[in-house]
């Protein structure tokens, strides 16, 4: 289109509230609504990378970019563009508010090798009308909240931003139109180069600015617009709601790059050896002197190109600080699980290990002796046992109970496995048994409740959100996943002294480990000190010891002990069954539920409708201790 040509009015864009508004614009930038709302971003950028204005704009849920450069064309139609918005928004929304975003100018004084930093300050303008006036103290107070790199802002009022030629074409004659303006700092940017910023405060800025803007939006609805669509059942609105509720297709295909990756390798199969019974019977032959010589399976990937595909998914085109946020964290715990497996069986195993899974605080530390010390070993009494196919029969029953209830349950399956240890893990959707194990039958059910019940359904539920990083678990999700395991086996009166003790020595033979104690001491400390048997004592030890020093089974207990917290802090367990998720994720559960982004848990755990279980919760919540409840009543 020519400089002088006048800009074609498009159709009337066709919102309808079911799918999101796109379109490029001929002259450069673009329009997005997630859906119809009663503000937009505007931004209109200057030919340079890494512009924050729209950045940020472009991550909102409804905004409209346009460049500097060419600036009649793009201008006139990004103008065309925000008139034939605002002829349908303001139909359902006739108070309506628009944010123009800019990026300030760069001090020319600060140098690279100035002490000096580019000022950390916010313009911010408003229109003479009370709304404006009323929403920029919201925004001013949001704003100045925000803390990166130990520096907080300074926001200046200053006057209204004029609005661009075009964008003032399409407000003439509208009524009920709040404007503000707002100018944002260049912190980002090193100091003497036009091209390079440093990312982390990039990144760090466009999320506290997005935040803060959606705080003075969800301030404009509640005080102005009172836009019953947008509001939550107490009537006020939750400002993340205003966020975007529909995934890009980066997302999709970043999620989706980073299942396969998560896929293509059983991390705890590729670190767990496959000669479990035969080390025990070697390591008794020896006299129990020398420590045993484990043997793993090859692995089925190469760890170097898996790690090559997983910094090649491109983030940065999420356009969600959230969930970037969510990628970045879960790319980095596969990196180091990658990097575990690269140095099975060598000393720099246990280092990587302490990485991803941390070392023992002195909390948890103090937490298992206080558990040894309370319940020392001693006969409780012997109870018939069933073998690894009763188990297997058992836990096909409860997957079906579940699967009449919630139908995509139908992917769970069980599997018999001669190739791991006595016991149960679960992989996914599959729920694993050694053909070795042998379990006392009153502790079957609280076993399955712990591995279907928590671990099963929340890959199920996880698996039916529209991101599946939901169901192969959230960065850090697997302390609080076994804590919520070992919660359900305390809850449905199966949480055995002797369980509890072995996961008190896991804590201790993880803290002997990395105080530089061997495979030998270690077992003598349990057999010795603490009453395991010998054989118990070398499973113990061997789950720690495997491939060189895995910090994991630390996280039992650990986990165990942020559960109990979060329900003696009276705070509802709801938001940990939507996937598998860390403590730390139930705010993001939260906000991505509010923006419509998640879905209701499919099914919730059988174990919480037991009237048992309820009043287990129950006593919890009033403040009783565990260890306390469990000396009343022991199980068996």
């Amino acid at each position: 289109m020519s400089a002088g040509a006048p800009a074609r009015k498009p159709p009337a864009p066709h919102l309808d509230g079911e799918h999101a508004y796109r379109r490029r614009l001929p002259d450069g930038g673009r329009v997005y609504l997630d859906r119809p709302l009663p503000f937009l971003l505007l931004a209109r950028y200057p030919d340079a990378p890494f512009s924050l204005a729209r950045r940020i704009a472009s991550i909102g849920a409804a905004s409209v970019i346009w460049p500097e450069a060419g600036d009649e064309p793009a201008d006139a139609s990004a103008g065309i563009q925000v008139g034939g918005l605002l002829d349908q928004l303001q139909a359902d929304y006739p108070r309506f508010l628009l944010v123009d975003l800019h990026d300030l100018p760069r001090d020319a004084s600060v140098q690279e090798q100035s002490p000096r930093l580019e000022p950390f300050d916010f313009v911010l303008g408003a229109s003479d009308d009370p709304a404006a006036r009323e929403v920029a103290k919201a925004l001013e107070r949001a704003l100045a909240d925000i803390e990166i790199d130990l520096r907080k802002p300074e926001v200046r009022r200053s006057g209204l931003l004029p609005a661009s030629p075009g964008i003032q074409a399409a407000l003439e004659g509208r009524e009920g139109i709040s404007r503000l303006s707002l100018g944002i700092p260049q912190i980002h940017r090193i100091p003497g180069d036009g091209r390079r910023i440093y990312p982390q405060i990039y990144h760090q800025l466009e999320v506290a600015v997005s935040d803060a803007l959606l705080q003075a939006v969800a301030h404009f609805v509640e005080r102005v617009a009172a836009g019953d669509r947008d509001r939550d059942r107490g009537g006020r609105p939750q400002h993340r709601s205003f966020g975007r509720r529909r995934f890009v297709q980066a997302a999709t295909r970043a999620d989706r790059a980073l299942a396969r990756i998560s896929a293509s390798f059983d991390f705890l199969l590729g670190v767990s050896p496959i000669n479990t019974l035969q080390a025990w019977e070697e390591f008794e032959a020896g006299k129990r002197r020398r420590p045993p010589e484990f043997r793993y399976r090859p692995l089925p990937i190469n760890p170097d190109a898996a790690k090559r595909r997983l910094y090649a998914i491109d983030l940065r085109a999420v356009e969600d600080p959230v969930l970037e946020q969510l990628f970045g964290e879960k790319r980095i715990e596969l990196d180091q699980q990658l990097m575990m497996l690269q140095r099975r069986n060598t000393s720099a195993f246990r280092y990587v290990s302490l990485l991803q899974y941390g070392a023992v605080e002195r909390s948890l530390l103090e937490l298992a002796r206080v558990i040894l010390e309370a319940f020392p070993p001693g006969t409780r009494g012997t109870a018939p046992r069933v073998d690894a196919s009763v188990v297997q029969a058992e836990a096909q029953r409860m997957l079906g109970r579940y699967a009449q209830r919630a139908p995509a349950f139908a992917i769970a399956e069980t599997c018999l496995r001669a190739d791991i240890g006595p016991g149960l893990m679960v992989s996914g959707r599959s729920l694993l048994i050694s053909t070795a194990t042998s379990v006392p039958k009153p502790r079957l059910d609280p076993l399955l409740q712990h591995e279907i019940s928590v671990h099963v359904l929340t890959f199920v539920n996880g698996n039916q959100q529209g991101l599946g990083i939901f169901g192969a678990g959230l960065a850090g999700y697997e302390g609080l996943q076994e804590g919520l395991g070992v919660l359900a086996e305390f809850l449905v009166g199966g949480l055995t002294v002797a369980r509890l003790r072995l996961l008190a020595a896991r804590v201790l033979v993880v803290e002997a480990m990395l105080d530089g104690a061997d495979f030998i001491a270690c077992h003598r400390l349990l057999h010795r000190e603490h009453g395991f048997s010998a054989h118990g004592a070398f499973n113990i030890v061997t789950r720690v010891f495997r491939s060189g020093g895995l910090t994991k089974d630390a996280i039992y207990l650990r986990g165990f002990q942020q559960a109990l917290r979060w329900v003696a802090e009276g705070r509802p367990l709801d938001p940990f069954w939507y996937g598998k998720i860390a403590e730390r994720h139930v705010p993001v559960v939260e906000e991505l539920e509010s923006r419509g982004m998640l879905r209701a848990p499919v099914a919730t755990p059988e174990f919480l409708e037991r009237p048992g279980a309820r009043a287990m919760l129950s006593r919890l919540r009033q403040g009783q201790s565990f260890i306390d409840m469990l000396r009343e009543d022991p199980p068996w």
